[in-house]
C-alpha cells in the first residue's frame, strides 16, 4: 500500500512541474527573446516568471489534494461517476480562479514577484480552464490505472487460490488411491498368511501417518521421501518375496533437492499394479536419481488380466508438477522398458 501511495504522490509531482512549465511556455520563450522585439511581456524579469511557475506549482498540488481528499481518485475502490466528475471540474475550476487572485493580491499587497503585463492577465481564464481539465483528467487517468492494476492483482490472487485448490483436490484423491491399494494388499496377507498380516498392518499404519503429516506439504525433499519410500518398499516385499526387487541408485548431491510428496510412491505403485509379478515373471524396479531428475524404470510384463485401475496416478502427478513447478514429467517406452522421468527441483 505505502508504495502505491509513493507512486501516486510521485505521478502528481511530475504532472504539476509539467503542467507548471507548459502554462507559462509563452513567458519562458519570451524572457529568452533576445532580438529585441518583445512587446508581449514588456519590463518581465526571470524572478516573474520563475514565481509564477512556483505559485502554479504549488496551487496544482493544492487541487490534487482536494481532489483526493474530496472525491477520493487515489483510492482503486471508490467508485468514481460522472456526476463526480462533473462536480470536481467546477471544484478545480472555481479553486484555481480563486487561488489566481489570492496570487494578485499578495502580489499589490506585498511586493511578490509577478508578471503585470496585460496580455498575461487575459491568458488567465484560460490558463485556468486547461489545468482544471488537466487536473480532472489526470485524477482519472490514474485512478482507472490502479483500477486496472487492483484488478490483475485480485486475478492473480484468485488464479494462486484457483491453483492450490487443484492442488489440494489432487492430493485428496491420492491418498485414498493409495489406501485402496493398501487395503487390498493387507485383505491378501490376511487371507494367505496372517502372520506377515500382523507385521504388514504395523508397517502399514507407520506409512499412513507419514502421509497424513505431509499431506500439508507442497514439497518434500527427496531425502524425506525416499525414507518413507523405503518402509513402502518394505510393505511390497512382505507381500512379494522374492519376486518383486528394487535398484536404488541416487547420488547425495540429489537428496537435498525438492518434488511433491509421494511422487516415488506413486512411480512404484503404479509399475507394481499394471505388471505380473510371479515365480516366472520376477520384476526388477529401477529407481536412479541424478542432480535435476528422478527416473523410474521397470520391464514391461503386462498382467494376462485386466488391472482395474483408474489410470489416475500419472496424470495426478503430471497435474502436481504443472501446479507447483511449472513442470513436466517425461513417460515413455524404450526396448520394451517403461520409464518415468520426473524433475528434481
Amino acid at each position: 500500500m505505502k508504495v502505491i501511495v509513493d507512486k501516486y504522490v510521485w505521478a502528481v509531482i511530475v504532472i504539476s512541474v509539467a503542467v507548471a512549465f507548459l502554462t507559462h511556455f509563452p513567458e519562458l520563450i519570451s524572457l529568452f527573446d533576445h532580438s529585441g522585439q518583445n512587446n508581449l511581456f514588456p519590463g518581465m524579469r526571470m524572478a516573474d516568471v520563475a514565481n509564477e511557475i512556483f505559485f502554479t506549482f504549488v496551487s496544482l498540488l493544492i487541487l490534487f489534494a482536494l481532489n483526493t481528499v474530496i472525491f477520493g481518485f487515489n483510492r482503486a475502490s471508490a467508485r468514481i461517476t460522472w456526476v463526480k466528475m462533473i462536480l470536481s471540474f467546477i471544484m478545480i475550476w472555481m479553486m484555481s480562479n480563486l487561488l489566481g487572485k489570492v496570487f494578485v493580491f499578495l502580489h499589490h499587497h506585498f511586493d511578490i514577484p509577478a508578471i503585470d503585463a496585460m496580455v498575461h492577465h487575459y491568458l488567465h481564464p484560460l490558463r485556468d480552464f486547461i489545468i482544471t481539465c488537466l487536473v480532472t483528467g489526470s485524477c482519472y487517468m490514474i485512478h482507472l490505472l490502479r483500477k486496472s492494476q487492483q484488478v490483475l492483482v485480485e486475478n492473480q490472487q484468485l488464479r494462486a487460490e484457483n491453483l492450490l485448490n487443484q492442488y489440494e483436490a489432487l492430493k485428496s484423491q491420492l491418498n485414498p488411491h493409495m489406501l485402496f491399494n493398501s487395503l487390498n494388499t493387507l485383505r491378501s496377507l490376511i487371507r494367505e498368511t496372517p502372520d506377515k498380516a500382523q507385521n504388514y498392518l504395523q508397517e502399514l499404519s507407520r506409512v499412513l501417518r507419514y502421509t497424513l503429516q505431509e499431506n500439508e506439504c507442497q514439497s518434500v525433499t527427496l531425502r524425506e521421501e525416499m525414507d518413507f519410500v523405503r518402509a513402502y518398499l518394505y510393505l511390497l516385499e512382505m507381500r512379494y518375496e522374492d519376486n518383486l526387487a528394487f535398484d536404488i541408485r541416487i547420488g547425495q548431491e540429489a537428496e537435498t533437492r525438492i518434488l511433491p510428496p509421494m511422487s516415488v510412491q506413486l512411480l512404484i505403485e503404479n509399475a507394481v499394479k499394471h505388471n505380473e509379478i510371479s515365480n516366472r515373471r520376477p520384476l526388477v524396479v529401477h529407481i536412479h536419481a541424478a542432480d535435476d531428475s528422478l527416473t523410474v524404470s521397470n520391464p514391461i510384463q503386462p498382467k494376462l488380466t485386466a488391472s482395474g485401475g483408474t489410470c489416475i496416478g500419472l496424470a495426478n502427478l503430471a497435474k502436481r508438477y504443472r501446479l507447483l513447478f511449472k513442470k513436466e514429467i517425461e513417460v515413455r517406452e524404450e526396448n520394451n522398458t517403461f520409464i518415468v522421468t520426473i524433475p528434481l527441483i
